[in-house]
């Protein structure tokens, strides 16, 4: 039991039966019992890591996440992420955040990330970040695909939150084990990961609940919706890069 993570995790729990959430999760047999992984989750929702999370809480695990510097700038959050050691990324020096990572996975944790590095408005997967990879080579540990589905309709970027009870059905599917050999190409394991990942997604999808018309909008244009296409998303997260890079010093 730790202190924190494990009443998190319980408060967690009835968030989610307050709000009726109907949570399928598959393939917790692929979490390693014990031993480190680099959990690699696509991102397409804010509570992205707490659902992933849940999977490895079913197999008796707990996920130490990589996630932005600057949630640990939130008084409340701040406490709460160094509790459950989750793991700071800073962007402008990220061999630090690399570093702690790579340390936890060698004590035998699982680290996740979210190799997209931001929330796909496209909501399907984007470029993949080498990071995973890279970890998982470096600490001699396997990625462990985790696909979400449906998350996007509780919450996700230029959406308002839907924290009451709406009974959402959330799809959580842990692949595999996917092995990196250390002298294997980094992008090319990379793109060996995302694709595994890509087939894992059209799998959930294909057998997610009938898509209510109302929410078109936080669908794929490839299945029928209304979201932004690939190429619109990419711009739009650029636009958002470059207001970032242009915002004064100080500014959150």
């Amino acid at each position: 039991m730790e202190p924190v993570y494990t009443p998190v995790i319980g408060f967690a729990r009835l968030l989610f039966a307050a709000q009726g959430l109907k949570l399928t999760i598959r393939g917790t047999e692929n979490v390693p019992r014990p031993g480190g992984a680099v959990m690699a989750v696509n991102h397409t929702g804010y509570f992205d890591f707490t659902y992933a999370g849940l999977a490895g809480v079913k197999a008796g695990r707990l996920v130490r996440f990589m996630a932005k510097k600057s949630i640990w700038s939130n008084p409340v959050a701040r406490p709460l992420m160094t509790g459950m050691h989750h793991i700071p990324v800073d962007r402008e020096a990220g061999q630090g955040s690399f570093d702690a990572a790579l340390e936890a996975l060698r004590r035998g944790e699982i680290v996740g990330v979210f190799p997209e590095a931001t929330i796909s408005r496209s909501f399907e997967l984007k470029a993949f970040k080498s990071g995973a990879v890279r970890l998982a080579q470096d600490a001699g540990v396997p990625v462990l695909p985790v696909t979400i589905w449906g998350s996007q309709r509780v919450w996700t970027k230029g959406q308002p939150r839907r924290m009451g009870r709406h009974g959402i059905p959330i799809f959580i599917t842990v692949g595999a084990p996917i092995a990196v050999d250390s002298h294997e190409n980094a992008n090319e394991a990379t793109q060996r990961v995302r694709a595994a990942m890509e087939a894992q997604l059209h799998a959930d999808q294909a057998t997610y609940p009938s898509w209510p018309e109302a929410e078109r909008h936080l669908l794929p244009v490839r299945l029928g919706g209304t979201a932004p296409t690939r190429e619109e998303a990419d711009a739009l997260d650029l636009a958002d890069s470059r207001r970032r890079a242009t915002r004064p010093a100080g500014r959150g």
